[in-house]
């Protein structure tokens, strides 16, 4: 399969219920949308194999240039097609339902012409269950088809006339002059309930699902308290993190894709459709810095739900809905984005032991905590329990925040997150008066902390290692040390480490997790991690740098795509967007940065140690 006919990561926009997300191309083309949940099966694969994925593309007839964008302050796309002849927009949303109860899942996409005269086409073809299932397409009415076959239904009602139709895919046209509109829209069903749907939806109750699903976002970025000076960048951001929102749970997913690769035609292709730990305190964070207290405090409710039971169960990563047995499988038949294999769903990093995932529930609590949240007794003991689990296990070597697939080691930012569980405990003791093992949490804190100084640090440079007896290797989670607390921003051996993970593990300030060596069990490279380059956008903001912080920043933003978004990792050579898309890791980090620039001085993290 050749190259070219996959679009790059950048020429796709997210489209988001709070429930689901589908990708849409710059060439008008659903490549990929899972109905209800976001690690449902897709009904539209096709970035994950062009030939058998399945797509429902909507575009001009003859040739065209492009332009689009996301309606101001909303999730919901247009994109602007230039013919010779004149001009369409088609806009693209999924709808955003408020009302309790089962929703209706539907994608609408309008299409209407601005200039002159154009013939538009489009062509339908839904393929189920990671492309294994080719469904049937039946024409039941004019402009009215039903697909099953499998797990999944749909409703196809369109004002394109379907002129041309296969077993399982159809083709419409018209042509559309000035100030002419035609409508599509899409839902999805369970299969036994295709016998109701059969009537064609009335074209003002399409209308006013679009309508009210432009006003839903645009009333809730309102709401955005953020009004430094990349307001446009943060807010993008914010719509980002809430279209990865899981609405009826309050979970975030890291991702709307799985197993878009880290290197094109590389093995490191991960399934993103989870909600991981790792993110939380940094979305907490986010939450509460923009004003959104109302999302915060659902994501700490799914929080507490979900990590019920026991403290020593705890997993880096749940599903949407709280689900724990995340198997991974490798998904043959199909080829992968850009020959990228194996495509994988699930994911077996779930079973992992990492050390760090208990500091960053306690340091979420902490935050939560901070924002006038209030905890249970219930609670309070779980959380107890998790500081017994560190007491225990905090000596143990684990994979790491970067979840290798290599042998366990003794990863410093996994240590300091162990200590970031006890200070954190201890802090939320003392503030509200809570019994637990207050002397046990300080002895462990203490004797992490003098662990971490004695073997963490590198002799010769000053730097904080990757792990103990590494040899000098650098890893960029441990600029995160200062944003956690564990030392302040100016402390020589923070500075010592940024200095070197700028100079060593980056490319024009691009930085990378750490050099790939074949250490973490995975052959292949990489590209640079676009978190990390934020946390070091805000280690020198808070460090009395700001002029490099801020130029590094802009450099960042520049590599957003045209409406705003970023992947996982950027192609520090190409500038190409890698990995899974929209990345919430990545815009939470620009949120955090753009925050650090604007209030280098305001900071949620502790600046001194909990306890006597």
């Amino acid at each position: 399969m050749s190259d070219s006919k996959y679009p790059p990561i950048s020429d796709y926009a997210l489209l988001s219920d709070c429930h689901s997300g589908a990708l849409v191309s710059k060439d008008g083309s659903i490549d990929w949308c899972a109905f209800h949940r976001f690690e449902a099966r897709p009904v539209f694969a096709r970035l994950l194999d062009w030939g058998k994925g399945g797509f429902f593309r909507i575009a001009p007839s003859d040739d065209y240039e492009v332009t689009r964008r996301y309606l101001p302050n909303t999730n919901v796309v247009e994109t602007r097609f230039q013919t010779a002849d004149g001009v369409v927009t088609l806009t693209d949303c999924l709808v955003v339902r408020v009302e309790e109860g089962h929703p209706d899942h539907r994608l609408i996409r309008r299409v209407r012409c601005e200039e002159g005269e154009v013939s538009v086409k489009a062509k339908f073809e839904p393929r189920f269950d990671y492309g294994l299932i080719e469904p049937r397409v039946e024409i039941i009415d004019d402009g009215l088809a039903i697909v099953y076959g499998g797990p999944d239904a749909l409703v196809l009602q369109t004002e394109l006339p379907i002129g041309t139709a296969e077993t399982s895919a159809c083709a419409a046209a018209r042509t559309l002059k000035q100030g002419d509109d035609a409508l599509i829209a899409l839902t999805w069903q369970l299969p036994q309930e295709l016998e109701q749907e059969r009537e064609r939806l009335p074209r003002e109750r399409i209308l006013g699902e679009l309508e009210g699903t432009i006003g839903y976002w645009e009333a809730w970025t309102e709401r955005c308290g953020y009004e430094g000076p990349y307001r446009d960048e943060v807010v993008r951001s914010a719509l980002v993190l809430k279209g990865l929102t899981n609405s009826p749970t309050g979970a975030i997913v890291a991702a709307a894709t799985t197993s878009l690769p880290e290197e094109v035609g590389g093995e490191r292709n991960w399934d993103y459709r989870y909600s991981w730990l790792r993110d939380s305190a940094l979305t907490l964070n986010a939450l509460f810095a923009l004003g959104y207290s109302e999302e915060a405090h659902g994501y700490m409710t799914w929080l507490k739900r979900t990590t019920a039971g026991s403290a020593k169960a705890l997993q880096i990563m749940y599903g949407a809905g709280g689900e724990r047995f995340l198997p991974e499988v490798e998904l043959g038949h199909l080829e992968g984005y850009r020959g990228s294999r194996p495509v994988r769903i699930g994911n077996a990093a779930a079973a992992q032991f990492q050390l760090d995932v208990f500091g960053e529930l306690l340091d979420a609590a902490w935050l939560y905590r901070q924002n006038d949240g209030e905890f249970d007794d219930i609670f309070w003991d779980f959380l107890s329990r998790v500081g017994g689990a560190v007491l225990e296990r905090w000596e143990e070597p684990d994979r790491g925040i970067w979840e290798i697939r290599g042998e366990p080691r003794h990863f410093v930012f996994s240590k300091v997150m162990a200590w970031v569980a006890l200070d954190r405990l201890l802090r939320l003791a003392e503030a509200d008066g809570r019994p637990g093992d207050l002397e046990g949490w300080k002895r462990g804190r203490d004797r992490i902390r003098e662990l971490v100084e004695r073997e963490g640090v590198d002799a010769k440079t000053n730097a904080f290692l990757q792990s103990f007896g590494d040899g000098g290797k650098l890893d960029a989670s441990n600029l995160m040390l200062p944003i956690v607390g564990f030392v302040d921003f100016d402390d020589p051996r923070a500075k010592a480490t940024a200095e070197l993970i700028e100079s060593e593990l980056s490319v024009d300030g691009f930085v990378c997790r750490y050099v790939t060596d074949g250490t973490d069990g995975l052959a292949g490279e990489e590209g640079a991690f676009i978190i990390c380059s934020f946390w070091l956008v805000e280690c020198l903001a808070r460090s009395g740098e700001p002029d490099r912080a801020r130029e590094l920043f802009e450099r960042l933003i520049s590599f957003c795509n045209d409406v705003g978004l970023l992947a996982e990792e950027i192609d520090p050579k190409s500038g190409e967007l890698l990995g899974n898309f929209p990345q919430a890791f990545s815009h939470l980090g620009l949120i955090q940065a753009a925050c650090a620039l604007d209030m280098p001085h305001k900071t949620m993290t502790p600046t001194k140690e909990a306890g006597p």
